[in-house]
Parts: structure tokens; C-alpha cells; sequence
């Protein structure tokens, strides 16, 4: 029996547990660094198709109907006018078992997690990784010791684990962009049962139904330079006077869906600018420690369940070696159509929005596009 150690247990790491749970020829043990695993309550996220039908294969095809929905289409508005530009039906990418899901990220993690109570430890954060010997030693803050035949790396963007196996050469970019999400109240003008999509000058913002109960998820991206000494003050982004300074610029067609918003949250968006591979061919990184992109795309948990697995098939038919390439060409696709979604978002100039508008008009009816733009991810 090979022995898996996973560390960190959010989206990735907790589905490819559940995926190796299935398998007897595997024992698991899923490590995470905090004392709890993080069910916070107001972040959405949105799955599409790929990754449905994936996590179909460990029940989600049975999940509480209330607690997620299935959008048709998004709706493209320009944050100055309130006519809509117009809509793409997301749903004909659906299969009858698999539709475009969106939910809050909190109750798909107590999915993943609700078969894996016995084989996650807690407040185990990683201080040493031994990858010289036949077996790969894991040594925790509290002095725990721990072997295993494969490393799966699942925690995060600012992977400490990636950093002290590839010696700290990992580079991560400020996007020049901050994240501004958190729940608001129902609106009788937004579409509660599609995605709303708003485009404006350096600044857009998404809103999507979390479940059948009428709960919104905002999400917007905009523009904004931080210094490298704002980058390292982790306390700014709670500071009062630093977010309301960051609301007041907020277009101000947009106040409206502020007003009343909860649980928000503001933080600076990083990316990835390249991909690590170790000379251990039994560790591997899924999820944003593999990279991270944008997020114009809306396909950071999909992205990650389908990394995830790639790298389970990979493991169980003995071709790791295959696996890093295949997620390469995978993730750069996706990577690529996020920059360009967000360039084209935040367009400034009134003539390259008004032809981008007639533009978006032809391509959200344009089969041969969207199978190229969308099918080739979402399937």
C-alpha cells in the first residue's frame, strides 16, 4: 500500500483525498496548517461543466439542491449604462448530468470534506520537507514526523511547502488589480437567477446567485497600484480608513450594490509567472500552488478539481511523468484567456468600449467562437 501525504486542505487537496480514498492500493493523510479547515461563509465560487461531472464522481450529483444553483447565461452590462449589452447562454455547454454550478465555496468544501474527518490533521504546518531518501519526510512545527511514498502540495498560492522544496525560487506578481467581494442584499433589478457581468473603465465586477435562498455574491477586480512596502503590510487590507479610501473609487454607479453589502473583504490579486516542476517525480503541486491566475475567468476551483484529477489518474496508472505537461498546456490556455477577458473588461477609452460592445454582441452568438473559447475549457 503507497502511503499520500496532502498538504492543505481546501478545494484541490480535499478532492483528490476523496478520489484516493476510493482506491484500497492508497493510504491518505491530509495535513492542514490552521486549527480548523476555513468554511467562511461569503465566498462564491463557479464551476463549470469540466469540473461538475468530476466531482459527480464522488456524489456531488447529490449534494443539497437548495444549497447551489444552475445559471443559464451571463448577463454583459457597461457600468454606464443600464441597458444590457447582451447575454451568453452558458447552458449549452451543460450535459443532463452536468450543468454550470454556482455555489458558496465554504458549503463544496464541506462536501469534499464530510468523508474525510478521520484522515485530515489539523494545526499541522509544515516546517521541513526530506526528499533525498527513497521515502519523502515531512516534519512538522510540533515536531511530528511523517513518511510517504507520494507529496501532494494543495496549499495555496503562497505555498510555504513549494518554497521549501524549490529553495524560496518561486515569483509571484502583484496583478496591479485588488479583489473587493462579500454578500448583498437581493435587488429586484439584477437577474437573481443568472450571472451579471459589468464592464467599466479599469474596473469590473460580477454578481451570481450562491443558492436557491436569494443569496448574491459580489465580486469585483479594479485597477490599483500598491507600493512594495503597502504589498508587505498584511494588516492594511483590514484597516478602515485604507478600504474606505478603496470604496470611494469605486465607479460610482456601482455604490448602490455596496451599501448594504457583508462580509467584505479586500485583498491585492497575485499571479504566477512560471511553472516549477521538482526532480522528485512522486511530489507534485495542484491547485494555485501549481499557479495561479487571474481571476477574469471565473476558473480557479474548477481548475484546481480538474488538476487534481489529472494527477490521481496519473498516480493510479503509473505515468506521473506526463501529468506536469499536460497541466501546463491546460493552464496556460486558461491563463492566457483570463489576461485577455481582463484587458478587455477594464478598457478606458469610450471608442475601444463602444467597439467592443458591438463586438461582444457577434461573439456570444458565434457557435464556432465559443466552442473554440469556452468549449476547449469547460469540456
Amino acid at each position: 500500500m503507497k502511503r499520500i501525504g496532502i498538504i492543505g486542505a481546501g478545494i484541490s487537496g480535499l478532492f483528490i483525498a476523496n478520489l484516493f480514498k476510493r482506491n484500497s492500493n492508497y493510504q491518505i493523510t491530509v495535513f492542514e496548517k490552521n486549527h480548523s479547515i476555513d468554511l467562511e461563509g461569503g465566498y462564491g465560487i463557479q464551476l463549470s461543466v469540466n469540473s461538475v461531472k468530476l466531482l459527480n464522481k464522488i456524489g456531488f450529483d447529490n449534494f443539497q439542491y437548495d444549497k447551489k444553483c444552475n445559471p443559464d447565461k451571463i448577463n454583459f452590462y457597461s457600468i454606464k449604462d443600464p441597458n444590457k449589452i447582451c447575454d451568453l447562454r452558458i447552458s449549452d455547454f451543460n450535459t443532463e448530468d452536468s450543468k454550470y454550478t454556482t455555489m458558496r465555496r465554504s458549503d463544496l468544501v464541506d462536501f469534499l470534506k464530510t468523508d474525510l474527518e478521520n484522515l485530515i490533521k489539523t494545526n499541522h504546518n509544515i516546517s521541513k520537507i526530506d526528499q533525498e531518501n527513497r521515502k519523502i519526510q515531512l516534519t512538522f512545527e510540533n515536531n511530528e514526523i511523517f513518511e510517504c511514498d507520494y507529496l501532494i502540495v494543495s496549499d495555496g498560492i503562497f505555498s510555504k511547502s513549494k518554497n521549501l522544496i524549490s529553495n524560496n525560487q518561486i515569483k509571484l506578481r502583484y496583478n496591479n488589480t485588488l479583489a473587493i467581494r462579500g454578500m448583498i442584499p437581493h435587488y429586484s433589478k439584477i437577474d437573481h437567477k443568472n450571472i451579471s457581468l459589468f464592464l467599466g473603465p479599469n474596473f469590473h465586477h460580477v454578481i451570481y446567485p450562491v443558492n436557491l435562498n436569494g443569496d448574491l455574491n459580489f465580486i469585483a477586480i479594479m485597477k490599483y497600484n500598491l507600493s512594495s512596502n503597502e504589498l508587505k503590510n498584511y494588516s492594511l487590507f483590514s484597516d478602515k480608513n485604507f478600504i474606505k479610501g478603496i470604496l470611494d473609487n469605486v465607479p460610482l454607479e456601482m455604490k448602490k450594490f455596496l451599501n448594504g453589502i457583508k462580509e467584505l473583504k479586500i485583498f491585492p490579486v497575485f499571479i504566477s509567472e512560471n511553472f516549477y516542476k521538482t526532480k522528485n517525480n512522486n511530489i507534485h503541486f495542484i491547485g494555485d500552488a501549481f499557479f495561479a491566475f487571474s481571476p477574469s475567468f471565473a476558473q480557479g476551483a474548477t481548475q484546481s478539481i480538474e488538476g487534481a484529477y489529472e494527477l490521481f489518474k496519473s498516480i493510479e496508472n503509473n505515468t506521473e511523468s506526463d501529468f506536469f505537461k499536460k497541466r501546463v498546456n491546460k493552464t496556460k490556455m486558461v491563463s492566457n484567456r483570463s489576461k485577455f477577458n481582463q484587458f478587455a473588461f477594464h478598457l478606458s477609452s469610450p471608442v475601444t468600449r463602444f467597439f467592443r460592445n458591438i463586438f461582444l454582441k457577434r461573439l456570444v452568438k458565434n457557435k464556432k467562437f465559443l466552442e473554440s473559447y469556452l468549449g476547449k475549457i469547460y469540456r
